[in-house]
């Protein structure tokens, strides 16, 4: 679900700044990294727009001693729990001038900040590829993240040293699976048991 939610997310955002007047198809899911290792190179598909990049991934760790075992046609069958995840993304703007770069990320902030809970209910997106059709049940939300200037110095040194209009979000919580069973068992059905007295 990694991919899908930044998807969703991508396409949220792009309809919210056509409506806002700040352009159409203006946000694109890449690497930042890409556009600032080779900015001679002719990165058309990454001019003037706003990049959603993916910055890192933390496990939530409280939530790996779950029960691993559950029920399929009266069955019971183990597999491994789930791997949850938050997801540290970043927004850069990277629009034709500065000025559209901060109208474009007070847009951003504007946005999540009117919705940062996105699920199956409130949330309509395209389906047009069959990894968006699979999409059934989702539920997450964003949380503005402030790093300190530490943490901005090294982010932009990791990408190639330059600093553009940006805002980063702390995804909550995307629960990663595989269809796979370690092994099936069969009901427990009835209990035998022998009691002996004692005098």
């Amino acid at each position: 679900m990694l991919y899908e939610a930044l998807e969703i997310l991508r396409e949220q955002l792009a309809n919210y700044l056509n409506d806002s007047g700040l352009g159409s198809d203006k946000v694109a899911l890449d690497a930042i990294a890409h556009f600032i290792d080779n900015p001679n190179k002719d990165n058309e598909a990454l001019d003037n727009k706003v990049i959603l990049s993916l910055l890192s991934l933390q496990e939530e760790t409280s939530l790996k001693n779950q029960r691993n075992m559950r029920f399929q046609n009266g069955n019971p069958v183990y597999t491994n729990n789930p791997v949850n995840v938050h997801a540290y993304i970043l927004f850069t703007c990277n629009r034709s001038d500065y000025a559209f770069s901060l109208r474009s990320l007070a847009a951003i902030i504007a946005f999540f900040q009117g919705k940062n809970i996105f699920n199956h209910k409130n949330t309509v997106f395209s389906r047009n590829t069959q990894v968006m059709r699979d999409v059934t049940e989702f539920y997450f939300t964003l949380d503005l993240y402030t790093p300190t200037f530490e943490e901005l110095n090294y982010i932009w040194s990791m990408h190639g040293g330059k600093a553009y209009p940006a805002a980063l979000y702390k995804l909550n919580l995307l629960s990663l699976e595989r269809e796979h069973s370690l092994k099936e068992g069969a009901p427990l059905t009835q209990v035998q048991t022998q009691y002996k007295h004692i005098n």
